[in-house]
């Protein structure tokens, strides 16, 4: 998946802003190639996992489509553990299962990190995320 370097860098933005909390969003582009990058609330407001409001996602859905774009991922961060799905990422990625799934990282504050992956019926595969 290529992804400018200014989205990579705005998803470490938000993680960091929302942080102790999880962070997420959605990514639009086409094929293998993110375009934009939508922010949402979390409104699970927790460290542990994330959930996002029906309403705000239809909407960013909607703003992605009329841009002539696809859903091509979907982030959210880490707070205190490294970059790999949970079980619980792993149970919820059932909506979208062409999308990459990034997590970023914040388990070192100086050093965070992203990874990408596919998620489909419960097998967790890696996605090389190329920076452009």
């Amino acid at each position: 998946m290529k992804v400018p370097q200014a989205l990579l860098d705005e998803m470490v933005e938000h993680s960091r802003l929302d942080a102790p909390n999880e962070c997420c969003g959605l990514i639009g582009g086409e094929a293998d190639e993110a375009k934009t990058i939508h922010r949402m609330q979390n409104t699970a407001h927790s460290p542990l996992r994330y959930e996002m409001d029906s309403t705000e996602q239809l909407r960013v859905y909607r703003e992605i489509m009329d841009a002539g774009h696809d859903i091509v991922g979907i982030y959210h961060s880490h707070t205190r553990t490294a970059a790999y799905p949970s079980q619980t990422d792993i149970n919820l990625a059932i909506g979208w299962p062409d999308a990459v799934y990034f997590i970023v990282s914040l388990e070192d504050p100086d050093e965070p990190y992203i990874r990408g992956f596919n998620i489909r019926e419960g097998q967790v595969e890696d996605v090389d995320i190329q920076a452009i």
